[in-house]
C-alpha cells in the first residue's frame, strides 16, 4: 500500500482503528464556546466539517447521510407540516426538509451559532441557501432544553441530527431515555421521530442503550443503516413512532409521495426506501465498547 504523508484528518473509529483522510488544503480552524471547528480541503471528499476531529460532511457524499436521515421519516408521515430538527449545523438537513412541499415550518435548533455562521459563509454548497428560507426559523440554543421546555403537540416530523452517542460530551444526553419521552410529548397524533444512532458494529453497547431509550417510548421503532463512505462506516439510523411506519411503504407508495412533492434527489428513492428497512443491523462479536 502506497500512502503519501501530509497534514490529514486522523479520526478514530474505534479505539483499536482509524481512518486516515488526507488534507489539501486547511480553510478554516476554530474553536467555538462548544467544540473545535475545522473546514478542510480533502482529496478524496472535497471540502468537509470537522468537529473536535470528527468528520461531519463532506462535499462528495453527504446526501448519503442526509437523505438517508431525512426521507423515510418523512416520507412515512402522510402530511408532515411543521418539523423539528435538532442539530445539524450546517443546515443540509435543514435543506433536505425543505423539499417536501408540505412542509410549512421547520425550526432548527443548534447550540452553536459560531458554527452555523461557519456554515453559512464557508458550505454553502451543503445548505443551498436553506437558512434564508421563509419557512426556516433557527434558535440559537441547547436542544435538550428546547424539547423538554416546549409546548406538546408542535410537530409532525422530529429529526435529531447529531453528533455521535459515543462522541463529544455535547450531545450524549440527547440520546437519553427521558429526552425522547421529550421528544414524543412535542409530537402531534400521527408524528414520527428519527435519530442518527452512531454506529453498531462498532459500538453495540452504545447504541442498544439508544434503541432501548426509544423503545421505552415508542410503540412502533425501526431501525435501519447506510454506509457513508467519508465516515468509514454504515451509518445507523432509528426511528420512533406510536403508528406510523416507515417500513411498511412499498416502492411504489414511496416514489409517489416523492413525485407529488417534487423531491428532486440523489439517491433516496422507493427502491432505497425498502432496501433500508430490509437490511439486518449488525454488530461485531469483537466490539468491547
Amino acid at each position: 500500500m502506497h500512502l503519501k504523508y501530509g497534514p490529514a484528518v486522523i479520526e478514530g473509529v474505534t479505539k483499536d482503528s482509524a481512518l486516515i483522510v488526507r488534507v489539501k488544503k486547511m480553510l478554516i480552524t476554530e474553536a467555538t464556546k462548544y467544540q473545535e471547528v475545522q473546514i478542510v480541503e480533502t482529496y478524496d471528499f472535497g471540502r468537509a466539517l470537522v468537529l473536535d476531529g470528527y468528520i461531519q460532511s463532506t462535499e462528495d457524499d453527504e446526501f448519503m447521510y442526509h437523505e438517508t436521515l431525512v426521507h423515510p421519516a418523512m416520507v412515512a408521515h402522510p402530511n408532515p407540516r411543521k418539523v423539528l430538527i435538532v442539530g445539524g449545523g450546517e443546515g443540509a438537513t435543514l435543506r433536505e426538509v425543505l423539499k417536501h412541499r408540505t412542509v410549512e415550518k421547520a425550526v432548527m435548533v443548534d447550540i452553536d451559532g459560531e458554527l452555523i455562521e461557519l456554515a453559512k459563509k464557508h458550505l454553502d454548497f451543503m445548505h443551498q441557501g436553506a437558512f434564508s428560507d421563509p419557512r426556516a426559523r433557527v434558535v440559537i440554543g441547547d436542544g435538550y432544553e428546547f424539547v423538554m421546555n416546549s409546548e406538546p403537540g408542535q410537530f409532525d416530523v422530529v429529526i435529531l441530527d447529531l453528533t455521535d452517542p459515543y462522541g463529544p460530551e455535547i450531545s450524549k444526553k440527547l440520546y437519553s431515555k427521558e429526552f425522547y419521552a421529550g421528544v414524543k410529548k412535542l409530537l402531534r397524533e400521527g408524528g414520527i421521530m428519527v435519530t442518527q444512532a452512531g454506529n453498531s458494529y462498532f459500538y453495540p453497547n452504545t447504541y442498544d442503550y439508544v434503541l432501548q431509550n426509544i423503545q421505552a417510548n415508542f410503540s412502533v421503532v425501526r431501525e435501519y443503516w447506510y454506509w457513508i463512505p467519508s465516515f468509514s462506516y454504515a451509518c445507523n439510523f432509528i426511528t420512533g413512532s406510536d403508528s406510523v411506519d416507515p417500513a411498511s411503504l412499498s416502492e411504489g407508495e414511496v416514489d409517489r409521495i416523492i413525485n407529488e412533492r417534487g423531491l428532486k434527489n440523489k439517491l433516496y428513492s422507493g427502491a432505497h426506501h425498502v432496501s433500508l428497512f430490509k437490511s439486518k443491523v449488525l454488530r461485531s462479536r469483537f466490539a468491547s465498547a
